[in-house]
């Protein structure tokens, strides 16, 4: 699952070295403009691009697990989501990052662009409320968006394989993909080559749990400061302390040894 490099509207975004991975120097509102150009333009051959993200979660796994970091390393667009990457950015690398791009801020940036430009979307992911919150949430903000289709991110087996096919044939220009990592980029590599009039699959993380207010985001200020982890973490200390006691220390390093 070989990135296409510069042969399509995302070669040519400049890049920067971040914990070890490689991220796009682009704002919000340039991700979302080169989203909705490349949903306009004619469906990749073979495959659909992949979008993904990187925080301190991912770049610890990206350094633990050589497979993981291939599925990271292939994609065709990559951004920060996470501050401590953007400060990490302005400290040490050669060009700073321009800001955090959280799926959560982007999403509705590129909703409100593709409903003027005729933009399709398809939201697989999460739990069926989650995923219907998300549906009903983002059609209340903007009606004439055109979504093709949703479904919860619990299926498996013949189901799969049909809900694959059925979202082929549904050709949504931008599939937003809401599993979580690593299962979202584990999708991307089983399933990239049976989605071949999909133009791009968006990972999602946890957007739509925050679409549909099944959690709530931090204080801008936290956000800010790269402290978002710690307002989740008191949301959810059963699920993350551990996840951040394990992760956070080596996202840290990564950040200070790589970023260039």
């Amino acid at each position: 699952m070989a990135s296409r490099g510069g042969g399509h509207a995302f070669g040519a975004v400049e890049t920067v070295v971040v914990g070890g991975a490689r991220v796009a120097r682009l704002g919000l509102d340039e991700t979302a403009r080169l989203m909705i150009e490349t949903a306009r333009a004619p469906t990749p051959e073979g495959a659909p691009l992949f979008l993904t993200s990187v925080n301190g979660e991912v770049l610890a796994r990206r350094d633990a697990d050589p497979d993981f970091a291939a599925l990271i390393d292939s994609a065709d667009l990559v951004n920060a989501d996470g501050q401590p990457l953007v400060v990490a950015s302005r400290l040490l690398a050669r060009k700073a990052l321009p800001e955090r791009v959280a799926t959560t801020d982007l999403y509705p940036l590129v909703a409100a662009a593709a409903e003027g430009e005729g933009v399709s979307f398809y939201l697989l992911g999460a739990s069926e409320d989650s995923n219907r919150g998300t549906f009903l949430a983002t059609k209340r903000r903007f009606p004439r968006l055109d979504i093709r289709g949703r479904c919860h991110g619990f299926l498996t087996g013949a189901a799969l394989e049909r809900k694959i096919d059925e979202i082929d044939a549904l050709a949504p220009d931008i599939l937003w993909l809401a599993l979580g990592v690593p299962r979202e980029q584990e999708f991307v590599r089983l399933w990239r080559d049976r989605l071949r009039n999909v133009k791009m699959i968006k990972t999602s993380g946890g957007l739509f749990d925050f679409m549909a207010g099944a959690r709530k985001r931090a204080p801008l200020w936290m956000q800010q400061a790269g402290l978002e982890w710690a307002f989740r973490l008191a949301q959810e200390p059963r699920r993350l302390l551990r996840r951040y006691a394990l992760t956070n220390p080596i996202a840290l390093k990564l950040l200070m040894r790589h970023t260039r």
